[in-house]
């Protein structure tokens, strides 16, 4: 579990309302509880409840930057393989609750696929715990940033979709030691 840090904004912050996916700036001098520093971005309570914030502006928060996620994939020689795809995917989590993507059974698919001039073409299909949640853009955005990010890709793509739904029981065994489910 992580520890909560309370601080104040150094800087009026953009951030993402959470669940709702709205995009709000939360004024310098708001009061916020950082709860989750997963991914390489921030969850935090403020007044009108929990917003998520990019690493970009973990200044505001007082912060150098978010922490780089431990199973943040290899450094940038190694050749693009799906195990480097999973890792990256892995370093993905919905900020509202502590697994990343992958473990909390978020991903249904993911192909590797060649590109002219040696590159290649990833594409992710993923779902979310609810389908009313607002947070999928970003969630999957994250993924698409990471996924672009390795090297060899030259386009990634992530799909949200919503068959078959998700549940409970999709959660790896990782992740519901994580969650305390078992």
């Amino acid at each position: 579990m992580q520890k909560i840090i309370s601080v104040e904004l150094t800087r009026d912050c953009p951030a993402v309302q959470i669940p709702a996916g709205a995009t709000v700036t939360l004024p310098a001098g708001t009061a916020v509880d950082i709860t989750q520093t997963l991914g390489g971005s921030f969850t935090v309570h403020a007044p009108g409840g929990l917003f998520r914030i990019a690493a970009a502006d973990a200044d505001a928060l007082g912060q150098g930057t978010a922490p780089a996620p431990a199973n943040a994939p290899a450094e940038s020689g190694a050749e693009l393989s799906e195990a480097r795809v999973w890792e990256a995917l892995r370093t993905c989590y919905d900020p509202e609750i502590p697994v990343n993507i992958v473990d909390l059974g978020l991903v249904y698919d993911m192909k590797i696929g060649p590109r002219a001039g040696g590159r290649s073409a990833v594409e992710v299909k993923m779902t979310l715990t609810a389908p009313g949640c607002g947070m999928g853009g970003v969630i999957a955005g994250d993924a698409q940033q990471k996924l672009l990010s390795l090297p060899g890709v030259e386009e990634a793509t992530v799909e949200i979709v919503w068959e078959p739904q998700w549940h409970h029981s999709m959660i790896s065994e990782a992740g519901r030691k994580t969650l305390g489910l078992d």
